[in-house]
């Protein structure tokens, strides 16, 4: 399953290229650009997420789309002995280097430059994968999540955080007018890749949510599959286990 919506609409290079260019040209602005857009909600949404994870005592733990490396971080405190951020953009993952070197976790966190559709270890090999805002920037939806399940040892934890569309009217509309016109301007404030931001919010508007993908993530193999709107369901995190 491919998400069609590219960043940039009139250029040859495929969605992952694409993806990777864009992000490498918002990665100095992009972590304070986020704590804008979300409010600095993302950060209660993520700390959820390290509950879930924490709570299954891994030992090491892939972070993919780590982007400036936030999740990886916050990752460090649970259990694991080693975390992988894994993205494909050198420059958000530089940003992430600076930021674990400031914090003195480069032993325990390592960046790696790597495509989560060809994820670059064996099988069976995670306690624990995690993905924050990054699954529906995957070229082929399906075939992300069949890397990420290959990889995942047999009862560890895969979750989810992924943006979503609130099902109430009056927080639907809300949302719907906050994408379309107000997350661009706040893009461009920000960024000089003026199509950036106008490609998370239309990426954001079409990406299977909520029971869509839950089964997704059962038709490729994952088992216990939930789901759990956030923040009048701006948000969602999922997770899911393997047999």
């Amino acid at each position: 399953m491919s998400i069609s919506t590219k960043p940039y609409k009139d250029s040859d290079l495929g969605k992952k290229d694409q993806v990777a260019n864009m992000f490498d040209a918002i990665s100095s602005k992009y972590d304070n650009l986020n704590r804008v857009i979300s409010f600095g909600v993302d950060v209660k949404w993520r700390k959820k997420m390290l509950k879930m994870v924490s709570a299954t005592h891994p030992k090491n733990i892939l972070d993919i789309a780590t982007g400036t490396g936030d999740l990886a971080i916050l990752m460090a405190n649970t259990s694991a002995e080693k975390i992988i951020g894994l993205d494909i953009s050198a420059g958000m993952l530089e940003v992430g280097k600076q930021k674990i070197n400031a914090k003195n976790l480069n032993q325990k966190i390592e960046m790696v430059l790597g495509d989560s559709e060809k994820i670059p270890y064996n099988d069976d090999f995670f306690d624990a994968v995690t993905v924050a805002f990054g699954i529906r920037n995957f070229e082929n939806l399906e075939i992300g999540l069949s890397e990420i399940l290959r990889v995942l040892k047999p009862n560890g934890i895969f979750v989810i955080l992924e943006t979503s569309v609130p099902e109430k009217f009056i927080f639907r509309q809300g949302y719907k007018f906050y994408t379309k016109y107000i997350l661009p301007i706040i893009g461009k404030l920000f960024s000089k890749d003026k199509v950036a931001y106008q490609y998370l919010s239309d990426s954001a508007s079409i990406f299977p949510y909520g029971e869509k993908l839950n089964n997704i993530l059962l038709k490729v193999g994952f088992i216990s599959v939930k789901h759990l709107p956030q923040t009048f369901g701006v948000a969602t995190i999922y997770s899911a286990s393997k047999n």
